[in-house]
């Protein structure tokens, strides 16, 4: 057949072209009979194109129905996840996005970058479809959503309203906001909003009368303007570039951005419209008090012929040459911000108060909801900077816990704070990592997790006792600084601590998240914190101890306040070093009734013995374990030094756990007086049972606690007996 053939290249097309070709350029009858002669109706050819996808991007509605009657898949997806609902947005072709909704399609299904077809009826400006999807159902404001690689490049998180405007679609922009409530403030993962989209260049670098009115629109509509582009260009630098002097205007009539903001290279709005020559916006940023002393502008005017009206107008508001002024140099002790310190310390910027800032992603530390925290220098040292609102209720709550907390010693250090326009900037002392991040560091991780855990609950504690509960514990709020110091950060949600009953609420909320917490950093956060395993994983080091401290945490002692609950798990031994484990049990073990008594026989006349030598325990078969010639030598710890008794017959030790307490204060004790062979095989007597019997501690922990013995733990908070 002649149409089996490429007519430029006569080379044969499989059956898989041959069918989506047909769809493509040929007619119905075409279709029907390769369907009859056997082709796979749900074949596809190069980029995932099936023939139900082929069919919808050229709009033939018979051909998309005849196919659907014969058996394709209605939801089949290209190699970039587009479905044939998502393309039946793109030509908003109601009728095809109609059908497809009643084959089964989500209204807010996405590509792998993130397209719905209600984005892609935004961006092409096909309005009736984009009502017809609203009316079933489709999520005005969702934006672009991407997987963490895509996002970690800030790609992602554009709306369709951001689409309309950024394509000009006058019409649609009004539609979305009027009629569908479409939030013109919400940003896209670069921190842009729809007014910055509409700032944007068509292919042919123009800026078109649409773009404007969709400015102005937007503007009207209550538009936030201290939002930048992906090059740091302000809403008013934007407005300069675009030559429109009534948008430079009615920005600057809401007086809410600083005149002399600057972009990535420190260029202000005045510099670029004497750069452009545009004499009416500069007479306009002029007199609403741009500084002229920024940048050279004489120069830069008089590189232009023709250009003496703007040289007039700058000279009239005070513009003077300026020498060129040798770079001061700078360093900060920030390993993994120095560079972008350096950077902003050399770059011109307003100041605001004492500090100096560019709210712009290659300073940005962290992305939040709020504003986000970006490099700053506050009175000329490096910080934080967390942004708020104003008049937001969680920037009271931060701003008053950081003042009262000033002179702690593990929260976030307070440096000061300033207000500009509606904006709150709370200056922190600067981290370099939060703990998430310090866990991906590998090998380079090397802080034990009892210390991380132990400072964790320290900063809690800490925080209780300044009258305030964090009610937000996450890895992503313990913060590391360059020395490897920890705070804990982030008091946004925090909530004061009054009256009893609300204390108590308070602090459980915390400890319970210290229960999740405990988990994470015994996992080396291997784990997302919010998919936790239940139970804490076999191989986790000090799995046993943890799953203890976990288990107080979550069933809170009756017998102690909630208040002091804090403290009183500080002693856990989780939190004990090995040398103070070892002197645990060798206490244990220098009690008259298991150094002085055959053990296993006594069990009933002693509470200690009874308590210790349980009918099952982890260590059954202890003395396997211990080296042969080592355990021969201590069963008779006094034969070497008392050569009047060398006839006394050696006593053997029994897999009972106070035995093996027994042995343990033995070593203690007597280790010093045996021959340097033993002592080699045993070495750190801490190392050596601790290593042997990891557990052991816990063990002796769990069986004392509430006995007369619990005298023998550090710090013992006097237990009340059984």
């Amino acid at each position: 057949m002649e149409n089996q053939y490429n007519h430029q290249n006569r080379e044969p097309v499989s059956p898989e072209v041959e069918l989506n070709n047909a769809v493509r350029y040929g007619s119905i009858e075409t279709v029907q009979q390769l369907l009859k002669d056997g082709r796979d109706i749900n074949s596809k050819v190069k980029g995932g194109w099936t023939p139900l996808h082929s069919a919808v991007q050229r709009n033939k509605e018979d051909i998309v129905y005849l196919l659907l009657r014969e058996g394709a898949d209605p939801q089949p997806r290209k190699d970039n996840g587009a479905t044939p609902f998502i393309l039946a947005g793109i030509n908003g072709n109601v009728n095809l996005l109609k059908l497809f909704l009643e084959k089964g399609s989500d209204i807010n299904e996405c590509d792998i970058n993130g397209f719905t077809a209600f984005m892609e009826a935004a961006w092409y400006g096909k309005e009736e479809a984009l009502r017809f999807l609203y009316e079933n159902g489709a999520d005005v404001n969702l934006g672009r959503v991407v997987d963490e690689e895509k996002k970690a490049l800030n790609k992602g998180g554009v709306t369709a309203l951001m689409d309309a405007a950024k394509q000009g679609h006058v019409t649609v922009v009004e539609a979305l906001v009027k009629e569908m409530n479409a939030d013109v403030n919400i940003c896209d993962n670069q921190g842009r909003n729809a007014l910055i989209h509409a700032f944007h260049l068509g292919e042919d670098k123009n800026w078109k009368k649409d773009k404007e009115d969709i400015v102005l629109f937007l503007l009207e509509r209550g538009a936030d303007l201290t939002k930048r582009d992906e090059s740091g260009k302000t809403t008013l630098i934007l407005a300069v570039e675009r030559q429109s002097q009534v948008v430079v205007e009615a920005i600057l009539d809401r007086n809410e951005v600083d005149v002399d903001d600057a972009d990535k290279n420190s260029r202000t709005a005045l510099m670029i419209a004497v750069e452009t020559k545009n004499y009416d916006i500069a007479r306009v940023l002029c007199e609403k008090g741009a500084r002229t002393d920024i940048g050279n502008l004489l120069e830069i005017a008089s590189q232009s012929y023709n250009n003496e009206k703007i040289i007039e107008l700058l000279q009239q508001f005070g513009s003077s040459h300026i020498p060129s002024q040798p770079m001061v140099k700078w360093t900060s002790s920030s390993i993994r911000w120095g560079l972008q310190l350096q950077d902003l310390y050399g770059r011109y910027r307003p100041m605001i108060g004492k500090l100096k800032i560019f709210q712009y992603q290659d300073f940005r530390i962290q992305r939040n909801s709020q504003g986000g925290v970006y490099l700053g220098l506050y009175d000329g040292e490096a910080v934080a900077v967390k942004i708020f609102c104003i008049d937001a209720e969680n920037a009271e709550r931060e701003k008053t816990c950081l003042e009262k907390c000033r002179t702690s010693n593990h929260l976030m250090k307070f440096c000061g704070w300033e207000e500009r326009k509606n904006c709150l900037y709370l200056c922190l002392s600067l981290c370099e990592r939060t703990l998430e991040e310090y866990f991906k560091m590998g090998d380079k991780a090397d802080m034990r997790s009892n210390d991380i855990l132990k400072t964790v609950f320290l900063s809690v504690k800490e925080l209780h006792e300044f009258g305030f509960g964090h009610q937000d514990l996450h890895p992503s709020n313990i913060l590391i600084d360059v020395t490897g110091k920890i705070f804990l950060a982030d008091f946004d949600k925090c909530r004061k601590i009054t009256g009893d009953d609300h204390k108590d609420h308070i602090i459980s909320k915390d400890l319970q998240d210290l229960e999740k917490l405990a988990v994470y950093v015994a996992m080396r956060g291997r784990a997302q914190f919010e998919d936790l395993p239940t139970e804490c994983p076999i191989d986790v080091d000090d799995r046993m101890e943890i799953d203890d401290l976990r288990e107080r945490l979550n069933s809170l002692e009756e017998c102690i306040p909630v208040c002091d609950q804090l403290e009183h798990l500080l002693q856990h031994p989780y939190f004990w070093s090995k040398q103070m484990k070892y002197r645990v049990l060798r206490d244990v073990g220098n009690e008259s009734d298991i150094k002085a008594r055959n053990t296993k026989q006594h069990n009933e006349d002693s509470e200690l013995l009874k308590a210790l030598n349980r009918e099952e325990h982890p260590f059954m078969d202890w003395t396997k374990k211990i080296n042969e010639e080592f355990l021969n030598c201590m069963a008779d710890p006094f034969s070497e030094r008392d050569k009047k008794k060398k006839n006394r017959p050696k006593k053997s030790y029994e897999n009972c756990v106070t035995d093996l307490l027994k042995l343990i204060r033995h070593t203690g004790e007597h280790l010093k007086e045996k021959d340097e062979q033993v002592k080699d095989i045993v070495g750190e007597p801490a190392d050596y049972f601790l290593n042997l019997f990891p557990n052991l501690t816990i063990y002796v922990y769990r069986c004392l606690y509430n006995t007369q013995y619990a005298k023998h733990f550090p710090n013992a908070q006097n237990p009340s007996p059984l």
